[in-house]
């Protein structure tokens, strides 16, 4: 079986799915180095989802160009695609954001995105992610 009681697989199961470096980032909450992504200077129109699982998770109408290295978004697609949770790592008091459908590290959500959109920077790795041209199915 490779599913866990609370509906996320098993460490089996993700070695399997994902590539080394999504596995490291997505399950072992690892950072990819800055500038280096594949979405980070990417600004098509389309939908960014989680790339463990699919579930949708930012509209490319929230991202924009923050200079900090990785993609970074203003807001997710609704209020229930991302969970929040306390990062104590690195000497740092941080709020992580995961996929609340397969719990995937994505990055990290900082209060220094555009002060005319939300306020929010939702700094995600782009192995955590994957593009699709055209309009959100939800």
């Amino acid at each position: 079986m490779n599913k866990l009681e609370n509906g996320n697989s098993t460490d089996e199961y993700w070695k399997k799915k994902l590539s080394k470096e999504q596995y490291y980032i997505l399950r072992l909450k690892g950072t990819e180095k800055p500038f280096t992504g594949e979405y980070y200077n990417h600004f098509e129109k389309g939908v960014y989802s989680c790339a463990a699982c699919g579930q949708e998770l930012f509209k490319s109408t929230a991202k924009f160009y923050s200079s900090c290295g990785w993609p970074s978004f203003f807001e997710p697609i609704n209020q229930y695609v991302v969970k929040e949770q306390l990062d104590t790592s690195h000497g740092m008091i941080r709020t992580e954001i995961v996929c609340s459908k397969c719990g995937g590290h994505l990055g990290h959500v900082f209060e220094d995105g555009p002060k005319d959109k939300t306020g929010l920077r939702y700094c995600i790795n782009s192995k955590s992610l994957k593009f699709e041209k055209g309009e959100s199915k939800q």
